[in-house]
């Protein structure tokens, strides 16, 4: 790899002091912000730009052990060439480099060692620590599996195509991608490409969503005609795949508290010909009172930490904190005991996180089903990031009759 463009150097830099240093700003919306700003870089060039922002977001806190102090908006620069040394990429010499001591940044490097277990895997200090509390000696080949890049998987929407036609569609337009084993709605790209410039995504021919993720909606077992409720559903990613499930038969009432979520939702749905999707904002505690036992099935898609899915938001382990986790576990408690109420006698229902910590996962359904008599667990599935997609945790639990 090459950095031998001044305007994409000062490109990533100015994505990286945002997503540092401003508040609620989103490593995937800054880049994307980014990169359509400089429409005339060329594919190449966009690539570098993106994978050196994102790699330099991962390592962290790696990079500042080989600069020898912590990054500030003044020393971004220095943050850049720290990384542009230690991964070989050969760069040119900016006047933006102009003054970084490199000597005792290539020294740290060729000790080969680092001081301890959060810089080898560039994580906060009390994150090394509650992963090591909480996942004990695995915890270390979870975060190995987190720093790696992500691949792109799509949801094939059955609504209109199939995993066969969809793979030769994109060929087509020049994507590669092949079908994955034991995911029948999944398909991954052989190489990372924007796929949403494609025919087959205008058409609503697919959505990018995790393999792991759509495991959530074949584990809860929605059938045609089901009357079902997705009480945290977001933009519904998870939604779309329910309603492509049940064919459009059937309704699903898609709920949220962010109503510029559920917009984007309903755009979602147009664009895939999912018909059978309701959006209601919660404004209120009524809103939730009005549907209790009126669900077939009910996902629980809860608010967490994101722990599974640093793979693919890096900077989320840089905005979050203990207290953090510790307010989550609070409000997923309180959301499986206030939103199941929503599920029938005999029906059944997903809790769900993109988390992997048994704090907010086994745990949680533990404490629920104990203060829950009426609630049994069917099943439970927890996937690691160390199984090559995104980690998560999902509980199939049933009302009972």
């Amino acid at each position: 790899m090459e950095l031998i463009h001044r305007n994409l150097l000062i490109g990533i830099h100015d994505a990286l002091q945002e997503t540092f240093f401003e508040e609620r700003k989103y490593a995937d919306k800054v880049i994307e912000r980014l990169l359509k700003g400089h429409k005339q870089w060329g594919s190449e060039d966009r690539r570098v730009v993106a994978q050196i922002f994102y790699d330099i977001i991962r390592w962290k806190k790696r990079l500042e052990y080989y600069m020898g102090e912590g990054v500030k908006p003044s020393n971004i620069y220095k943050l850049i060439l720290a990384y542009c040394i230690w991964t070989k990429t050969h760069y040119k010499k900016f006047e933006e480099f102009d003054g970084v001591k490199t000597a005792d940044i290539i020294n740290k490097l060729k000790k080969n060692t680092v001081p301890t277990k959060a810089v080898e895997y560039s994580i906060p200090d009390w994150l090394a620590e509650t992963l090591e509390k909480e996942l004990g000696p695995s915890w270390e080949k979870e975060m190995y599996a987190l720093n790696e890049q992500a691949p792109t998987i799509l949801r094939v929407n059955t609504l209109k195509t199939t995993a066969k036609e969809l793979i030769s569609d994109l060929k087509v337009e020049g994507v590669d991608s092949f079908q994955i084993k034991s995911y029948p709605d999944a398909i991954q790209l052989d190489v990372k490409k924007n796929v949403f410039l494609t025919t087959a995504f205008k058409d609503g021919l697919f959505e990018v969503q995790d393999a792991s993720s759509q495991k959530i909606g074949q584990l809860l077992d929605v059938k045609e005609g089901m009357r079902v409720v997705d009480v945290c559903a977001g933009a519904g990613g998870k939604t779309l795949h329910l309603a492509a499930l049940m064919k459009n038969k059937g309704q699903i009432i898609a709920l949220d508290i962010y109503e510029w979520k559920l917009a984007e939702l309903k755009r979602r749905a147009k664009r895939a010909g999912a018909h059978n999707i309701e959006t209601r904002m919660i404004d209120d505690n009524k809103v939730i009172k009005r549907l209790h036992e009126t669900a077939d099935r009910l996902l629980i898609d809860s608010p967490c930490s994101g722990l599974g899915v640093l793979k693919r938001n890096p900077d989320s382990k840089w905005k979050i904190d203990q207290e953090f986790i510790d307010r989550i576990k609070k409000e997923q408690e309180k959301i499986l005991q206030d939103y199941s109420k929503i599920l029938k006698k005999g029906g059944k229902m997903i809790y769900a996180t993109c988390s992997i910590l048994p704090s907010e996962n086994n745990e949680q359904v533990a404490i629920f089903l104990k203060n829950n008599e009426n609630y049994s667990l069917i099943k439970e599935e927890k996937i690691m990031p160390s199984e090559g997609f995104d980690g998560f945790y999902m509980a199939l639990i049933e009302r009972k009759a």
